[in-house]
């Protein structure tokens, strides 16, 4: 008669065993997920911190004597920071834009002058000041377009995008063209994805804002694939003449043209 008593006490044992191992199990987990989270957001925050940090020195080194205290802008030299955003400050640093050696029409693209990792340093800075639009990194636009080049269909579709949003400035091949006023829309030819995506998110200095109400990210890297797809064709049709459509070719006729025609003047002239 003692035997079934004997068997379920050692269940009982068990039983308590195995429910204080999951208690503990739930305790470490509780502990771990109300302790470690700050854990890491302070790290996070402490990172920031010291890029931001990085970021105002070389602003106060290098920027400040056109752009003023806190980026509040200076009258005739350089305009207000506050509101730009991150992704603003990295395409004109990263492009060489910025900073400008005068004042000109446009700042145009030259070898660059920060790191990329000062230039995002700076952005920070610039970001903590009234926010703006922010800079994805570079990789993760990459991948971006990357998925896009791989389905034709997406490529077709960023083609369609393009000539409806920026084939106006930019040419219908991205040779780039003339604006009023002596300002020009750039070539695109070797222009890195994330500047380009940069451009659109904050439209440099003449070109429109095309906000992710605008333009989804997935269409901007759409936009970006058609251009990269541009890039690496070989000009199947012959010579390229920089892209620039019918203008340039227009003038090749014109001039060839009417150097034939003096030619054979000439000659027939000669002739008689």
């Amino acid at each position: 008669m003692a035997a079934p008593t004997r068997r379920r006490s050692g269940w009982r044992r068990r039983l308590g065993a195995f429910a204080r191992f999951v208690g503990a199990l739930a305790l470490v987990g509780g502990v771990y997920t109300g302790f470690a989270p700050g854990i890491y957001a302070d790290e996070a925050d402490e990172s920031f911190q010291a890029l931001v940090a990085q970021g105002e020195e070389l602003y106060n080194n290098s920027c400040i004597s056109c752009h003023g205290v806190n980026a509040a802008g200076v009258d005739g030299r350089g305009p207000s920071l506050i509101g730009v955003g991150s992704a603003s400050v990295e395409f004109q640093v990263n492009s060489g834009r910025m900073p400008m050696t005068k004042q000109e029409t446009q700042a145009e693209r030259k070898p660059p002058v920060f790191t990329p990792e000062e230039a995002t340093a700076i952005a920070a800075y610039i970001q903590t000041l009234g926010g703006g639009p922010e800079a994805l990194p570079a990789d993760v636009v990459e991948s971006m377009v990357a998925d896009q080049m791989a389905d034709p269909y997406s490529i077709a579709e960023g083609g369609e995008l393009f000539r409806v949003n920026c084939s106006s400035c930019h040419g219908y091949a991205t040779g780039g063209g003339a604006l009023s006023s002596g300002a020009f829309a750039p070539s695109l030819a070797g222009v890195p994805a994330d500047e380009i995506y940069e451009a659109m998110l904050t439209g440099p200095q003449n070109m429109p804002v095309f906000a992710d109400n605008q333009l989804e990210p997935e269409e901007k890297a759409q936009i970006i694939a058609y251009v990269e797809y541009l890039n690496t064709d070989q000009n199947p049709g012959g010579w390229g003449l920089g892209r620039f459509g019918p203008s340039t070719e227009g003038m090749a006729i014109f001039l060839v043209g009417i150097s034939t025609l003096a030619i054979a003047t000439l000659w027939i002239a000669g002739k008689s």
